[in-house]
């Protein structure tokens, strides 16, 4: 069951980014590929026709007497549509109606090895892996034409091994691609490369350590751990040890996938009802075309064209008590809340995970106000029409770098479900301040990124700036 989860989780990484909305071969964004974890032929990197040849990661362990290492990627396979005369061509619809499009697809490869401390010790051990390439016919209906599917030979290694660290073992696992890559263009770099490469290790007899919520004894050598192109997390249910997962992008530990998600949409740092409803959108010859890019693409139109507007509404979000695991706290008949000028000293209070009691309700409320709350910052109460300075530390984004120092009008002073205060502004010096006022276009910025304006600089800035 702990692989399953983190099979599923490694599987959403293998093909996020795999085709991208609008899941056509014509669409641009989807004539160059691919997603995260590509390994490129030694060399491809330097002549800027590929990706890096190598990735790597760390991570401790408390003991193990056996180690299990699937390495997982995808090989890519080029499906080529060739006529009744045996010419490739771009397109073809063949005697049954069928459209063919000429695509690059994948396929998934998992190699499996099965490491005992042996192994591990006096300088590791090096696991060869050979891949072959190959080519496979199929003829369209009624000789109308084929499909010729090609995939070229992938040749890797794997270096895993173990070193002693603060009273545990430092696990060395690197992944590196050895096909040459010299003198290789983009497309052919591609074909020999290894995509979306990462890894699941299963310890048996032994635990993995957290990187992200390390013991206080533990934290030098955490701190220690070096990663290149590969984080790794804890996998399975919250309280599994025994599994890593070695993935290309970063993420939390046991991370899981969304019940809400009814199916993969592959585009990368998808959110799914935003590209179901576009979806939804493209025309009968938009979806032709995507039901021919790849198979995949027309899972994703049907799915989305049968959808149910219940399944569609489940995608509209959930709200998830942030408290949820904590001793259930008893809720008062008429929940009161303190005044938000004290709330960042308030603990909100907190209901069972089982309580049909809401942890918060925007509607029954009352004591939140936006346009009436003020927040205390260096002594000066700040509220709706406050001019303030902003400085902000948290480079949450490129509008920080261009608000240093910008002159603000506050709309609203707004808390959190934590309890943290949020203050939205303006900026006096806009154009488009009124704008951004009329349809609730703001910027938020916390307490102590702000600083009050006096009032005498406040009544000069407001006879220029009205």
């Amino acid at each position: 069951m702990r692989l399953d989860l983190a099979r599923a989780v490694a599987d959403a990484v293998l093909y996020e980014g795999y085709l991208l909305y609008p899941y056509r071969a014509s669409s641009s964004k989807n004539q160059t590929r691919w997603q995260f974890g590509v390994l490129g032929p030694t060399g491809a990197e330097a002549a800027g026709v590929g990706e890096s040849s190598t990735m790597s990661m760390q991570c401790l362990l408390t003991s193990s007497t056996r180690l299990v290492v699937h390495l997982r990627f995808l090989q890519l396979q080029h499906r080529g549509v060739h006529d009744a005369d045996g010419m490739p061509v771009a397109e073809l619809t063949d005697a049954a109606g069928t459209s063919w499009l000429s695509w690059d697809e994948a396929v998934e490869q998992e190699l499996i090895f099965e490491l005992s401390r042996f192994d591990l010790e006096a300088g590791g051990i090096v696991l060869p892996v050979q891949v072959e390439g190959g080519q496979d016919v199929e003829p369209l209906a009624e000789g109308s034409g084929s499909v010729i599917r090609r995939r070229w030979p992938l040749t890797a290694e794997i270096h895993v091994a173990t070193a002693p660290a603060d009273g545990c073992e430092r696990l060395d696992v690197a992944v590196s691609n050895l096909q040459d890559g010299r003198g290789a263009d983009a497309v052919e770099a591609t074909r020999y490369s290894l995509i979306g490469t990462h890894v699941i290790i299963e310890a048996h007899d032994g635990d993995f350590v957290s990187l992200l919520e390390p013991p206080d004894e533990l934290a030098a050598a955490v701190a220690a751990c070096s990663q290149h192109r590969c984080w790794p997390v804890l996998g399975g249910e919250p309280g599994d040890t025994d599994i890593v997962l070695g993935l290309p992008i970063i993420l939390y530990d046991h991370p899981e996938i969304a019940a809400e998600s009814p199916g993969a949409l592959y585009d990368a740092t998808e959110i799914d009802e935003i590209l179901t409803l576009r979806v939804m959108t493209m025309t009968d010859e938009e979806k032709a075309e995507a039901r021919a890019t790849d198979p995949r693409a027309r899972e994703i139109i049907d799915r989305c064209d049968e959808m149910t507007p219940e399944t569609l509404a489940q995608m509209h979000g959930i709200l998830r008590n942030p408290h949820a695991g904590e001793a259930p706290v008893p809720a008062p008949e008429e929940p009161s809340w303190p005044v938000l000028s004290d709330i960042r000293d308030v603990e909100p209070p907190t209901f069972g995970a089982d309580d049909d009691v809401p942890w918060w309700d925007p509607e029954t409320d009352e004591a939140v106000s936006p346009e009436t709350d003020a927040v205390m910052i260096d002594g000066v109460s700040v509220s709706k029409g406050s001019l303030v300075t902003v400085h902000p530390n948290r480079r949450a984004d490129a509008h920080d770098i261009f608000f240093v120092d910008k002159v603000a009008r506050v709309t609203a002073v707004l808390s959190d479900v934590d309890g943290g205060s949020h203050v939205a502004v303006v900026l006096v010096d806009d154009p488009a301040a009124d704008m951004h006022e009329w349809y609730g276009r703001y910027f938020y910025f916390s307490p102590d990124e702000l600083k009050p304006v006096p009032v005498e600089t406040s009544a000069d800035r407001e006879e220029i700036h009205p």
